[in-house]
């Protein structure tokens, strides 16, 4: 049986691994030290955040534990407001976010962050030759 590639992975696996690795980065905890408390090597935390790999319920329990949450706030809120929290999580779950989130709330607020966001998005928009 043929690995269905990270595009088709199904979208609860993917905003599961999400929040594993959300959460992970908000503990400070590194891939390699979730790995070791869950029993897994850390590439396999990789597929689980990735999505690529489906986390089974057992699997699931230890990395909640370790992450010292509770198996539940893995899935989110089963309310309409989910949609929104998976999106938020994806979003902060990309390289370098949750990083740049907290370099962004230690600005005063004023015109330093109002600077950090025009410097963000001019760097999205293509560029045109001179």
């Amino acid at each position: 049986m043929t690995r269905k590639p990270e595009a088709l992975a199904d979208p609860v696996d993917v905003a599961v691994g999400a929040r594993i690795r959300l959460l992970r980065k908000l503990r400070g905890m590194s891939q390699q030290a979730l790995a070791e408390a869950a029993g897994v090597t850390f590439q396999q935390i990789q597929k689980y955040e990735r999505g690529a790999n489906r986390v089974s319920a057992s699997m699931l329990s230890r990395i909640a534990s370790a992450l010292d949450t509770p198996v539940a706030e893995m899935f989110g809120e089963a309310g309409p407001a989910s949609g929104a929290i998976d999106e938020v999580a994806a979003l902060l779950a990309e390289p370098g976010a949750l990083e740049l989130l907290r370099a962004y709330t230690a600005l005063p607020r004023g015109p330093a962050r109002a600077a950090l966001v025009d410097f963000v998005q001019a760097l999205r928009t293509p560029m045109t030759p001179a």
